[in-house]
């Protein structure tokens, strides 16, 4: 086997291996995404009493963090055509659940912007992610920090 042939087997083995890796750890990191997503699904069920079926999830996705947002109707009916209890979900799962920090309300046919919130509690606390204040900081950052970046955020 030439020199060359070997050096570009080699590289082509190193390439794969690296491939492999990189699989194998994306897969691993979904899994966990999976069952966090599950556990904050049962978490609001556990904390609203309701076992509704369409409740939704959004997380982090900038911040790199495991704080995800789980939303849900506090009557029946089709989604998001009632008031919301929006509950912040942080830290680790435990016996398929996990910790809800504080929340919000939305009001019905709302998204889940700033603006929209009210009736904050908990961590959610108004000057960092409910009303027009909230609101203005997300859409001027130099205006002040926003609810991931401020001094408050790792509490």
């Amino acid at each position: 086997m030439s020199r060359g042939r070997l050096i570009e087997t080699t590289l082509l083995i190193l390439a794969g291996v690296l491939l492999a890796i990189a699989t194998v750890n994306d897969v691993v990191e979904q899994t966990h995404v999976n069952h966090r997503l599950i556990a904050d699904l049962h978490t609001w069920r556990v904390y609203t009493g309701h076992d509704y079926k369409n409740v939704s999830t959004e997380q982090d996705l900038y911040g790199h963090t495991t704080r995800d947002v789980v939303c849900g109707n506090t009557t029946p009916g089709p989604p998001k055509e009632r008031i919301q209890l929006c509950l912040q979900m942080t830290g680790p799962v435990i016996d398929g659940r996990r910790a809800a920090r504080g929340g919000w309300y939305l009001p019905p046919k709302s998204e889940d912007e700033p603006a929209a919130r009210y009736g904050c509690f908990g961590s959610a606390t108004p000057a960092r992610y409910c009303g027009k204040d909230a609101a203005s900081a997300t859409e001027n950052p130099e205006a002040g920090t926003s609810p991931e970046t401020s001094p408050e955020a790792g509490q």
